[in-house]
């Protein structure tokens, strides 16, 4: 299982799960996909997009459900990153916890931990 991750605000994602729907933050309607982050980019991602705010998830969903939308692109020192060219449906999340970030905007030491 490959698991991918998406740092979302709470009450996106709450409106996403009454709507059935997540279109994304608005980053990704500006860039046209829905920015997503392996287990070893979303620390860095965290910490340069979210350092500072709360009322944070990091929502978890299975790289294989995501079908032909997922699209691995070079992005953040040529690394190659999960960028989803389509909505996601709250139903595929496999798992959602809050996530707090530190003076830094670093997560907690053990935060992808099961």
């Amino acid at each position: 299982m490959s698991r991918l991750y998406k740092i979302v605000e709470a009450s996106a994602w709450d409106a996403a799960i009454q709507a059935g729907t997540f279109v994304g933050a608005e980053i990704d309607l500006q860039d046209g996909y829905i920015h997503l982050s392996t287990a070893a980019q979303a620390a860095e991602t965290a910490r340069l997009h979210f350092a500072g705010r709360e009322g944070l998830l990091l929502v978890a969903v299975e790289a294989q459900a995501l079908g032909d939308a997922l699209k691995w692109e070079p992005s953040r020192g040529g690394d190659l990153f999960p960028h989803l060219y389509g909505t996601l449906a709250p139903d595929l999340a496999i798992e959602t916890r809050p996530l707090r970030l530190n003076g830094d905007g670093w997560p907690d030491p053990g935060w992808l931990a099961p």
